[in-house]
Protein backbone atom coordinates (compact mmCIF):
# COMPACT_ATOMS: atom_id res chain seq x y z
CA UNK A 1 0.00 0.00 0.00
CA UNK A 2 1.31 3.55 -0.95
CA UNK A 3 -0.26 6.74 -0.03
CA UNK A 4 -0.16 10.36 -1.38
CA UNK A 5 -1.22 13.07 1.06
CA UNK A 6 -1.76 16.58 0.15
CA UNK A 7 -2.63 19.42 2.84
CA UNK A 8 -4.04 22.69 2.15
CA UNK A 9 -2.22 23.82 5.25
CA UNK A 10 -1.75 23.16 8.93
CA UNK A 11 0.81 20.76 8.21
CA UNK A 12 2.81 21.89 11.50
CA UNK A 13 -0.30 22.83 13.42
CA UNK A 14 -2.28 20.84 16.18
CA UNK A 15 -5.21 20.91 13.73
CA UNK A 16 -3.24 18.01 11.36
CA UNK A 17 -2.33 16.14 14.49
CA UNK A 18 -4.91 13.61 14.24
CA UNK A 19 -4.07 13.01 10.39
CA UNK A 20 -0.39 12.80 10.52
CA UNK A 21 -1.28 9.90 13.63
CA UNK A 22 -3.69 8.10 10.92
CA UNK A 23 -1.12 8.19 8.14
CA UNK A 24 1.62 6.87 9.99
CA UNK A 25 -0.26 4.01 11.05
CA UNK A 26 -0.88 3.01 7.92
CA UNK A 27 2.88 3.62 6.95
CA UNK A 28 4.55 0.78 8.56
CA UNK A 29 7.38 3.53 10.21
CA UNK A 30 9.61 2.47 12.27
CA UNK A 31 9.42 -1.30 11.28
CA UNK A 32 9.83 -1.26 7.29
CA UNK A 33 11.82 2.08 7.16
CA UNK A 34 12.41 5.69 8.83
CA UNK A 35 10.36 8.82 8.45
CA UNK A 36 12.25 11.68 6.91
CA UNK A 37 11.75 15.18 6.06
CA UNK A 38 12.79 17.55 3.19
CA UNK A 39 14.03 20.80 4.32
CA UNK A 40 14.04 22.47 1.21
CA UNK A 41 11.11 24.30 0.62
CA UNK A 42 12.69 26.52 3.57
CA UNK A 43 16.60 26.41 3.02
CA UNK A 44 16.72 29.71 1.25
CA UNK A 45 15.15 31.35 4.94
CA UNK A 46 17.82 32.47 7.42
CA UNK A 47 15.88 30.40 10.42
CA UNK A 48 16.00 27.37 8.50
CA UNK A 49 17.66 25.39 11.07
CA UNK A 50 15.14 26.76 13.69
CA UNK A 51 12.42 25.10 11.42
CA UNK A 52 14.15 22.01 11.06
CA UNK A 53 13.75 22.01 14.86
CA UNK A 54 10.14 22.80 15.77
CA UNK A 55 9.52 20.43 12.53
CA UNK A 56 10.80 17.60 14.34
CA UNK A 57 9.82 18.34 17.87
CA UNK A 58 6.25 18.60 16.28
CA UNK A 59 6.18 15.42 14.82
CA UNK A 60 8.02 14.01 17.97
CA UNK A 61 5.84 15.33 20.44
CA UNK A 62 2.46 15.80 19.45
CA UNK A 63 2.45 13.24 16.28
CA UNK A 64 4.66 10.79 18.03
CA UNK A 65 7.18 9.79 15.39
CA UNK A 66 10.95 10.90 15.31
CA UNK A 67 11.66 12.69 12.12
CA UNK A 68 15.20 12.13 10.20
CA UNK A 69 16.57 15.22 8.09
CA UNK A 70 17.09 14.32 4.67
CA UNK A 71 19.15 18.03 3.86
CA UNK A 72 18.81 19.41 0.48
CA UNK A 73 18.00 23.08 1.05
CA UNK A 74 20.19 24.18 -2.36
CA UNK A 75 22.11 22.91 -5.08
CA UNK A 76 25.24 23.96 -3.96
CA UNK A 77 25.09 20.89 -0.86
CA UNK A 78 28.76 18.65 -1.46
CA UNK A 79 28.79 15.57 -2.75
CA UNK A 80 28.94 13.77 0.55
CA UNK A 81 26.05 15.74 1.95
CA UNK A 82 23.49 14.88 -1.25
CA UNK A 83 24.87 11.41 -1.03
CA UNK A 84 23.75 11.09 3.08
CA UNK A 85 20.33 12.66 2.08
CA UNK A 86 19.67 10.00 -0.77
CA UNK A 87 20.65 6.96 1.13
CA UNK A 88 18.23 8.29 3.61
CA UNK A 89 15.54 8.58 1.72
CA UNK A 90 16.09 5.35 0.17
CA UNK A 91 15.23 3.72 3.52
CA UNK A 92 12.06 6.21 3.97
CA UNK A 93 8.95 4.45 4.82
CA UNK A 94 7.34 7.70 4.79
CA UNK A 95 8.73 11.09 3.51
CA UNK A 96 7.42 14.73 4.25
CA UNK A 97 7.51 18.66 2.85
CA UNK A 98 6.37 21.11 3.88
CA UNK A 99 5.96 24.93 3.97
CA UNK A 100 8.45 27.54 2.52
CA UNK A 101 8.40 28.71 -1.12
CA UNK A 102 7.20 26.44 -4.05
CA UNK A 103 9.38 28.16 -7.10
CA UNK A 104 12.70 27.52 -4.41
CA UNK A 105 11.91 24.42 -3.89
CA UNK A 106 11.40 23.75 -7.77
CA UNK A 107 14.83 25.51 -8.28
CA UNK A 108 16.03 22.89 -6.30
CA UNK A 109 15.01 19.72 -7.23
CA UNK A 110 13.72 19.84 -10.62
CA UNK A 111 16.13 17.80 -13.05
CA UNK A 112 17.63 16.39 -9.94
CA UNK A 113 17.25 12.92 -8.44
CA UNK A 114 15.04 14.34 -5.92
CA UNK A 115 11.62 13.51 -7.31
CA UNK A 116 12.82 10.11 -8.77
CA UNK A 117 13.99 9.30 -5.07
CA UNK A 118 10.57 10.53 -3.95
CA UNK A 119 8.67 8.48 -5.94
CA UNK A 120 10.62 5.21 -4.90
CA UNK A 121 9.11 5.83 -1.67
CA UNK A 122 6.15 5.16 -3.14
CA UNK A 123 6.88 2.20 -4.99
CA UNK A 124 8.03 0.68 -1.83
CA UNK A 125 4.49 0.75 -0.78
CA UNK A 126 5.47 4.31 1.74
CA UNK A 127 3.90 7.07 1.86
CA UNK A 128 4.93 11.22 0.77
CA UNK A 129 3.26 14.39 2.32
CA UNK A 130 3.34 16.93 0.85
CA UNK A 131 1.56 20.56 2.75
CA UNK A 132 1.43 23.84 1.88
CA UNK A 133 4.48 25.11 -0.68
CA UNK A 134 5.39 21.58 -1.49
CA UNK A 135 2.04 20.86 -2.31
CA UNK A 136 2.32 23.31 -4.77
CA UNK A 137 4.98 21.38 -6.71
CA UNK A 138 2.99 17.93 -7.37
CA UNK A 139 1.16 18.79 -9.74
CA UNK A 140 1.60 19.54 -13.46
CA UNK A 141 1.95 23.17 -13.02
CA UNK A 142 2.96 24.85 -9.79
CA UNK A 143 1.35 28.73 -8.94
CA UNK A 144 4.24 30.90 -8.20
CA UNK A 145 2.87 31.94 -5.26
CA UNK A 146 5.08 34.81 -3.82
CA UNK A 147 6.43 36.10 -7.17
CA UNK A 148 2.38 36.69 -7.81
CA UNK A 149 0.88 37.88 -4.33
CA UNK A 150 4.10 39.68 -2.96
CA UNK A 151 6.00 40.66 -6.14
CA UNK A 152 3.24 41.29 -8.51
CA UNK A 153 4.17 39.71 -11.30
CA UNK A 154 1.44 38.97 -13.97
CA UNK A 155 -0.30 35.23 -13.46
CA UNK A 156 1.54 32.88 -14.97
CA UNK A 157 2.22 29.22 -14.22
CA UNK A 158 6.02 27.47 -13.35
CA UNK A 159 6.00 23.86 -14.77
CA UNK A 160 5.61 21.33 -11.81
CA UNK A 161 7.08 18.05 -10.75
CA UNK A 162 3.73 16.49 -11.79
CA UNK A 163 4.34 13.60 -8.89
CA UNK A 164 0.61 13.34 -8.84
CA UNK A 165 0.15 12.70 -12.54
CA UNK A 166 3.36 9.81 -11.58
CA UNK A 167 1.24 8.19 -9.24
CA UNK A 168 -2.26 7.96 -10.11
CA UNK A 169 -1.97 9.40 -13.49
CA UNK A 170 -4.10 12.43 -12.91
CA UNK A 171 -3.61 15.86 -14.87
CA UNK A 172 -4.23 18.10 -12.24
CA UNK A 173 -2.37 21.69 -10.80
CA UNK A 174 -2.48 21.93 -6.86
CA UNK A 175 -3.42 24.88 -5.39
CA UNK A 176 -3.59 25.00 -1.24
CA UNK A 177 -4.57 27.53 0.64
CA UNK A 178 -8.16 26.87 -1.30
CA UNK A 179 -10.20 29.04 1.24
CA UNK A 180 -7.76 31.28 2.79
CA UNK A 181 -9.45 34.35 4.32
CA UNK A 182 -6.42 36.15 5.52
CA UNK A 183 -7.10 39.03 3.29
CA UNK A 184 -10.64 40.16 5.38
CA UNK A 185 -12.16 42.41 2.55
CA UNK A 186 -9.75 41.26 -0.05
CA UNK A 187 -9.63 38.40 -1.54
CA UNK A 188 -7.18 35.94 -1.05
CA UNK A 189 -8.74 32.42 -1.64
CA UNK A 190 -7.25 30.15 -3.76
CA UNK A 191 -3.54 30.60 -2.23
CA UNK A 192 -3.77 34.26 -2.14
CA UNK A 193 -4.36 34.04 -5.91
CA UNK A 194 -7.88 35.73 -5.69
CA UNK A 195 -11.01 34.69 -8.11
CA UNK A 196 -9.69 37.24 -11.33
CA UNK A 197 -6.21 35.97 -11.00
CA UNK A 198 -7.46 32.17 -10.26
CA UNK A 199 -9.83 32.37 -13.46
CA UNK A 200 -6.75 33.68 -15.54
CA UNK A 201 -4.44 30.80 -14.59
CA UNK A 202 -6.79 28.25 -15.31
CA UNK A 203 -7.19 29.50 -19.27
CA UNK A 204 -3.61 28.89 -19.59
CA UNK A 205 -3.72 25.75 -18.76
CA UNK A 206 -3.31 23.32 -21.80
CA UNK A 207 -6.71 21.03 -22.22
CA UNK A 208 -7.47 18.50 -19.74
CA UNK A 209 -5.73 19.69 -16.66
CA UNK A 210 -7.73 20.69 -14.18
CA UNK A 211 -7.46 22.30 -10.84
CA UNK A 212 -7.83 20.86 -7.22
CA UNK A 213 -7.71 22.74 -4.64
CA UNK A 214 -7.42 21.67 -0.76
CA UNK A 215 -8.54 23.85 1.95
CA UNK A 216 -6.90 24.83 4.82
CA UNK A 217 -6.27 22.65 7.46
CA UNK A 218 -7.61 19.78 5.13
CA UNK A 219 -5.84 16.56 3.73
CA UNK A 220 -6.53 14.85 0.84
CA UNK A 221 -5.22 10.96 1.33
CA UNK A 222 -4.79 9.27 -1.82
CA UNK A 223 -4.46 5.26 -1.65
CA UNK A 224 -2.29 4.39 -5.24
CA UNK A 225 -3.70 1.03 -5.00
CA UNK A 226 -6.80 1.15 -4.19
CA UNK A 227 -6.97 4.39 -6.34
CA UNK A 228 -8.96 6.56 -3.60
CA UNK A 229 -9.34 9.91 -2.49
CA UNK A 230 -10.56 10.29 0.82
CA UNK A 231 -11.11 13.85 2.09
CA UNK A 232 -10.05 14.65 6.02
CA UNK A 233 -10.06 17.65 8.40
CA UNK A 234 -11.74 21.00 8.75
CA UNK A 235 -12.14 21.82 5.26
CA UNK A 236 -12.71 20.22 1.67
CA UNK A 237 -11.56 19.09 -1.61
CA UNK A 238 -12.56 21.32 -4.57
CA UNK A 239 -12.02 19.65 -8.50
CA UNK A 240 -12.31 22.31 -10.95
CA UNK A 241 -12.17 21.34 -14.43
CA UNK A 242 -13.90 22.51 -17.81
CA UNK A 243 -15.47 25.57 -16.19
CA UNK A 244 -17.16 23.70 -13.59
CA UNK A 245 -16.44 23.60 -9.97
CA UNK A 246 -16.89 20.38 -7.66
CA UNK A 247 -17.08 19.77 -3.61
CA UNK A 248 -16.10 16.80 -2.32
CA UNK A 249 -16.43 17.54 1.51
CA UNK A 250 -14.47 16.33 4.68
CA UNK A 251 -14.86 12.51 5.52
CA UNK A 252 -16.23 11.93 1.61
CA UNK A 253 -14.43 9.57 -0.52
CA UNK A 254 -13.99 9.20 -4.56
CA UNK A 255 -12.52 7.20 -6.99
CA UNK A 256 -9.49 8.08 -8.34
CA UNK A 257 -11.34 7.50 -12.21
CA UNK A 258 -14.32 9.81 -10.78
CA UNK A 259 -11.79 12.35 -10.18
CA UNK A 260 -10.02 12.05 -13.15
CA UNK A 261 -13.50 12.22 -14.76
CA UNK A 262 -13.93 15.75 -13.06
CA UNK A 263 -11.18 17.24 -13.67
CA UNK A 264 -12.42 17.11 -17.67
CA UNK A 265 -15.17 18.86 -16.86
CA UNK A 266 -17.51 15.62 -16.31
CA UNK A 267 -21.00 16.99 -14.99
CA UNK A 268 -22.26 14.13 -13.00
CA UNK A 269 -21.44 14.18 -9.25
CA UNK A 270 -18.75 13.14 -7.58
CA UNK A 271 -17.99 11.14 -3.87
CA UNK A 272 -19.93 10.29 -1.20
CA UNK A 273 -20.67 11.26 2.36
CA UNK A 274 -23.64 10.03 3.56
CA UNK A 275 -24.93 11.41 0.59
CA UNK A 276 -23.81 13.24 -2.41
CA UNK A 277 -21.38 16.11 -2.31
CA UNK A 278 -22.59 19.47 -3.38
CA UNK A 279 -21.88 20.51 -7.28
CA UNK A 280 -21.14 24.05 -8.25
CA UNK A 281 -23.77 25.82 -10.98
CA UNK A 282 -22.38 24.69 -14.80
CA UNK A 283 -20.55 27.60 -15.55
CA UNK A 284 -16.92 28.10 -17.25
CA UNK A 285 -16.35 31.96 -15.43
CA UNK A 286 -17.10 31.54 -11.45
CA UNK A 287 -15.45 29.16 -9.28
CA UNK A 288 -17.12 27.78 -6.13
CA UNK A 289 -18.08 31.10 -3.75
CA UNK A 290 -19.18 29.34 -1.23
CA UNK A 291 -15.84 30.13 -0.04
CA UNK A 292 -15.88 33.92 -0.76
CA UNK A 293 -14.66 35.54 2.26
CA UNK A 294 -17.31 37.58 4.58
CA UNK A 295 -16.28 41.44 3.74
CA UNK A 296 -17.25 41.91 7.58
CA UNK A 297 -15.23 41.76 10.46
CA UNK A 298 -14.61 38.15 11.31
CA UNK A 299 -16.26 37.04 14.59
CA UNK A 300 -14.99 35.56 17.38
CA UNK A 301 -15.17 31.47 17.89
CA UNK A 302 -18.17 30.82 19.87
CA UNK A 303 -17.53 29.07 22.91
CA UNK A 304 -18.20 25.39 21.93
CA UNK A 305 -17.95 26.18 18.37
CA UNK A 306 -15.52 24.88 15.80
CA UNK A 307 -11.74 24.18 16.90
CA UNK A 308 -9.88 27.07 15.94
CA UNK A 309 -7.53 26.96 13.50
CA UNK A 310 -4.61 29.09 14.40
CA UNK A 311 -3.10 30.43 17.09
CA UNK A 312 -5.04 33.79 16.82
CA UNK A 313 -8.45 32.28 17.03
CA UNK A 314 -7.53 30.77 20.34
CA UNK A 315 -6.37 33.47 21.90
CA UNK A 316 -9.86 35.61 20.91
CA UNK A 317 -11.22 31.66 21.96
CA UNK A 318 -9.62 32.41 25.64
CA UNK A 319 -10.67 36.03 26.03
CA UNK A 320 -14.37 35.48 24.79
CA UNK A 321 -14.39 32.50 27.77
CA UNK A 322 -12.12 34.65 29.94
CA UNK A 323 -14.79 37.72 29.55
CA UNK A 324 -17.98 35.36 29.78
CA UNK A 325 -16.78 33.92 33.17
CA UNK A 326 -15.57 37.34 34.48
CA UNK A 327 -18.93 38.60 34.12
CA UNK A 328 -20.79 35.60 35.56
CA UNK A 329 -17.67 36.13 38.56
CA UNK A 330 -16.49 32.78 38.21
CA UNK A 331 -13.13 32.04 39.02
CA UNK A 332 -12.23 28.57 37.95
CA UNK A 333 -13.97 29.43 34.84
CA UNK A 334 -11.08 32.49 34.37
CA UNK A 335 -8.60 30.26 35.34
CA UNK A 336 -9.83 27.93 33.05
CA UNK A 337 -9.30 29.90 30.41
CA UNK A 338 -6.10 31.50 30.71
CA UNK A 339 -4.73 27.26 30.80
CA UNK A 340 -6.72 26.72 27.83
CA UNK A 341 -4.65 29.66 26.54
CA UNK A 342 -1.60 28.75 27.79
CA UNK A 343 -1.66 24.70 26.49
CA UNK A 344 -2.04 26.27 23.05
CA UNK A 345 0.64 28.41 23.00
CA UNK A 346 2.41 25.34 23.88
CA UNK A 347 0.83 23.13 21.09
CA UNK A 348 1.32 25.73 18.72
CA UNK A 349 4.71 26.62 19.43
CA UNK A 350 6.00 24.01 16.76
CA UNK A 351 3.94 25.18 13.71
CA UNK A 352 6.15 26.66 11.10
CA UNK A 353 3.85 29.35 9.81
CA UNK A 354 5.47 32.45 10.12
CA UNK A 355 3.67 35.25 12.02
CA UNK A 356 3.07 37.73 15.22
CA UNK A 357 0.26 35.24 16.39
CA UNK A 358 2.60 34.03 19.37
CA UNK A 359 3.98 36.92 20.14
CA UNK A 360 0.32 38.62 20.75
CA UNK A 361 -0.82 34.91 22.26
CA UNK A 362 1.42 35.64 24.93
CA UNK A 363 0.12 39.60 25.33
CA UNK A 364 -3.05 37.73 25.97
CA UNK A 365 -2.08 35.70 28.27
CA UNK A 366 -0.40 38.52 30.37
CA UNK A 367 -3.46 40.49 30.02
CA UNK A 368 -5.85 37.77 31.50
CA UNK A 369 -3.51 37.22 34.16
CA UNK A 370 -3.11 40.69 35.13
CA UNK A 371 -7.17 41.09 34.86
CA UNK A 372 -7.44 37.83 37.32
CA UNK A 373 -5.03 39.60 39.82
CA UNK A 374 -7.65 42.81 39.40
CA UNK A 375 -10.43 40.36 40.06
CA UNK A 376 -8.70 39.23 43.45
CA UNK A 377 -8.13 42.26 45.06
CA UNK A 378 -11.94 43.31 44.55
CA UNK A 379 -12.77 40.05 45.46
CA UNK A 380 -14.91 37.32 43.57
CA UNK A 381 -17.95 37.50 45.65
CA UNK A 382 -20.92 39.02 45.79
CA UNK A 383 -19.86 42.05 48.08
CA UNK A 384 -23.48 41.68 49.67
CA UNK A 385 -22.73 38.37 50.92
CA UNK A 386 -20.07 39.56 53.13
CA UNK A 387 -21.94 42.31 54.32
CA UNK A 388 -25.44 40.56 54.98
CA UNK A 389 -24.87 39.75 58.50
CA UNK A 390 -23.67 42.97 59.57
CA UNK A 391 -27.16 44.78 57.60
CA UNK A 392 -29.69 42.53 58.43
CA UNK A 393 -28.49 42.73 62.15
CA UNK A 394 -28.69 46.43 62.34
CA UNK A 395 -32.06 46.07 60.50
CA UNK A 396 -33.09 43.93 62.76
CA UNK A 397 -32.55 46.63 65.39
CA UNK A 398 -34.23 49.26 63.44
CA UNK A 399 -37.17 46.84 63.25
CA UNK A 400 -37.50 46.98 66.62
CA UNK A 401 -36.63 50.16 67.36
CA UNK A 402 -39.43 51.21 64.96
CA UNK A 403 -41.75 48.93 67.16
CA UNK A 404 -40.93 50.72 70.52
CA UNK A 405 -41.51 53.77 68.93
CA UNK A 406 -37.84 54.46 69.27
CA UNK A 407 -38.06 56.35 65.93
CA UNK A 408 -34.71 58.34 66.50
CA UNK A 409 -32.95 55.20 66.94
CA UNK A 410 -34.38 53.83 63.82
CA UNK A 411 -33.69 56.64 61.74
CA UNK A 412 -30.14 57.06 63.22
CA UNK A 413 -29.52 53.08 61.87
CA UNK A 414 -31.12 53.76 58.49
CA UNK A 415 -28.87 57.40 58.36
CA UNK A 416 -25.98 55.38 59.26
CA UNK A 417 -26.88 52.09 56.80
CA UNK A 418 -26.71 54.82 54.03
CA UNK A 419 -23.90 56.63 54.49
CA UNK A 420 -22.38 53.45 54.76
CA UNK A 421 -23.31 53.14 50.75
CA UNK A 422 -26.47 51.46 51.12
CA UNK A 423 -30.25 51.74 50.36
CA UNK A 424 -32.75 50.79 52.73
CA UNK A 425 -36.32 50.52 51.30
CA UNK A 426 -39.33 49.92 53.41
CA UNK A 427 -41.73 48.47 51.07
CA UNK A 428 -45.15 46.35 51.56
CA UNK A 429 -42.96 43.32 51.25
CA UNK A 430 -41.01 44.19 54.18
CA UNK A 431 -37.53 45.52 54.40
CA UNK A 432 -35.28 45.28 51.37
CA UNK A 433 -31.19 47.21 50.89
CA UNK A 434 -28.87 46.99 48.54
CA UNK A 435 -25.41 48.76 47.47
CA UNK A 436 -26.09 52.74 46.33
CA UNK A 437 -25.28 52.86 42.40
CA UNK A 438 -22.90 55.40 43.35
CA UNK A 439 -20.96 53.59 45.83
CA UNK A 440 -19.21 51.75 42.81
CA UNK A 441 -20.25 48.27 43.02
CA UNK A 442 -23.14 46.97 40.37
CA UNK A 443 -26.60 47.10 42.54
CA UNK A 444 -27.75 43.74 44.12
CA UNK A 445 -31.16 43.51 45.17
CA UNK A 446 -30.26 41.47 48.71
CA UNK A 447 -33.90 40.93 49.77
CA UNK A 448 -36.13 41.66 52.77
CA UNK A 449 -33.88 41.97 55.66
Amino acid sequence: MSLLVIMGSGETAPTMVKAHRAVLARSAVPEQGPAVMLDTTFGFQMNAEDLVIKTRRYFAESVGVEVQVAGWPHRGGTTVEQEKSLALLARARWAFAGPGSPTYALAQWRDTVIPPALLDVSARGGTLVFGSAAACTVGTHTVPVYEIYKAGIAPRWEQGLDLLGALTGLRAAVVPHFDNSEGGVYDTRFCYLGEPRLLALEAMLPDGVGVLGVDEHTAIVIDTDERTLTVTGNGRLTVRGGGRSQIVPSGGQVSLEDLDAALHGASGPIGQSGGRPATAPDTATAPDTATAPDTAAVPAPAVGGPEPTSLGEHSEAARVAFETALAARNVDGCVSAILDLEAAIVAWSTDSLQSDEAARARRMLRSLVVRLGELAHAGAGDPADAVRPFVELALDLRGRARASRDFDTADLIRRRLVEAGLEVGDTPGGVTWQFSENRGDDPRAAGPG
